[in-house]
């Protein structure tokens, strides 16, 4: 069995160390297995930029689960399979941070792949390889810069 585990963070912030939300979707020989979102209570601040590109504002997460308490529940998911992300040197980065600065041990490594990156080595007639624009060539569904919408297309083009 082949299991990929496609993920999007959203954060609060032009320091992208937190997460306000996180989307997961499970992909398992090929089929959408599983898909999870969660807002998430990034225990700081959030600049006015952040809060336009997601509508995630500071009341909403009030009372969702930090990083911390959500990685319990998160953890499992994320060392069953393979990670992909679209620019997932950034989905990666914010993970390893909010790790870092709850002070909690992963994996020293974990592997990954980045659909960016594979959109530009396969659709070069494209103008540019962001999610909306290789959402909208292969005629996926999207929901730009929600979390589980965005997790959703990135597996749905790898599959």
């Amino acid at each position: 069995m082949k299991r990929y585990i496609a993920f999007d963070v959203e954060t609060p912030n032009h320091l992208n160390d937190r997460m306000s939300a996180i989307g997961i979707t499970i992909i398992d020989d090929g089929e959408i297995a599983g898909e999870y979102y969660t807002l998430v209570n990034p225990d700081t601040y959030f600049d006015a930029f952040n809060v336009e590109l997601t509508g995630i504002t500071p009341e909403v997460v009030m009372t969702a689960p930090n990083f911390r308490a959500l990685w319990d529940e998160i953890e499992p998911v994320f060392s069953s399979g393979v990670l992909i992300a679209h620019n997932a040197p950034f989905d990666m980065s914010v993970l390893a941070k909010c790790l870092r600065d709850y002070d909690i041990e992963w994996k020293d490594y974990a592997a990954y792949a980045c659909t960016c990156q594979m959109g530009r080595r396969l659709l070069h007639n494209l103008p540019n390889h962001r999610l909306n624009t290789i959402s909208d060539y292969l005629g996926i569904a999207l929901d730009h810069h929600n979390a589980g919408s965005d997790s959703r297309a990135c597996a749905s083009g790898t599959i």
